[in-house]
């Protein structure tokens, strides 16, 4: 009777154990071949081999902009108060060959992680035809990401005719508060120190204790010496919003604020 009830009990218990062991298709569930095969060459998630592509850690983009506005920063002090020249094309101190020298001079060590190849570059102003029913200045050319711009638009304000003139001011103020450290502003614009297109650079967020903006650029101020044009370099400067927004919020008139892709790397880990 003992030698019975232990044979029964033996036999149950290895064919517990056979069962465990086999694969989960003997135990019920029917697996193709293919799908056996998967499920023995399948890794875990977290185990499975990175993709071939750099690592994105923020910090290529924040040495990019530290090296751009150290840079300003540099020629600002060079300058050392003294007004520059900015009468010809290539004259650097001119607004937007100022903002795009800097960019220069800063990025070759840089590139966009989906497009490692491709050197970095900045777009030019939009030409004026292109730029109607706006006038010139309002926005850059359309150059993509695979073309190496590591700039997109983060945000636009153009003078809405069917707003009222408190509505355009009010996304106005709304628009320039989302300016970053970094962000490149292009402004076709009515300001105190002249008309028409300026292009700066923010070295601090917008803040909203003082409702002001700092930024780095040359030419907004300037003179006539000897009938050529000269330039003052600003680092550092700083004006409330309101004084930006009195200058663009008109009729035809707008700006653009462009800010660097997340996706920033160093050419080293690509190349």
């Amino acid at each position: 009777m003992f030698q019975t009830c232990f044979s029964r009990l033996l036999s149950v218990f290895c064919a517990l154990i056979l069962c465990v062991c086999l694969p989960l298709s003997a135990c019920g569930e029917s697996l193709s071949p293919e799908e056996a095969l998967g499920a023995e060459d399948a890794l875990p998630i977290d185990a499975a081999p990175a993709a071939d592509v750099p690592t994105v850690s923020g910090q290529a983009r924040e040495e990019l902009i530290d090296r751009i506005l150290s840079l300003a920063e540099s020629l600002y002090r060079s300058a050392n108060g003294k007004p520059q020249r900015a009468q010809y094309s290539g004259d650097i101190y001119i607004c937007k060959n100022f903002t795009v020298h800097l960019f220069r001079e800063s990025s070759a060590d840089f590139r966009i992680a989906a497009y490692p190849e491709m050197p970095l570059v900045i777009p030019n102003n939009l030409p004026k035809a292109d730029c109607a029913p706006y006038v010139y200045g309002v926005m850059w050319e359309d150059v993509s990401a695979q073309e190496g711009n590591p700039f997109y638009a983060a945000a636009s304000f153009r003078y809405d005719e069917s707003l009222s003139a408190a509505q355009n001011r009010e996304n106005a103020r709304a628009f320039l508060m989302q300016a970053q450290r970094g962000d490149y502003f292009q402004m076709a614009a009515n300001y105190y120190y002249g008309v028409g297109a300026h292009s700066m650079i923010f070295i601090a967020d917008y803040d909203p204790e003082t409702d002001t903006v700092r930024w780095t650029d040359s030419n907004m101020k300037g003179q006539t010496i000897n009938g050529e044009r000269y330039a003052y370099v600003q680092y550092d400067a700083v004006k409330e919003i309101d004084w930006f927004v009195d200058a663009f919020c008109r009729k035809k008139y707008g700006a653009t604020i462009y800010r660097l892709r997340d996706d920033i790397v160093y050419a080293a880990d690509v190349n």
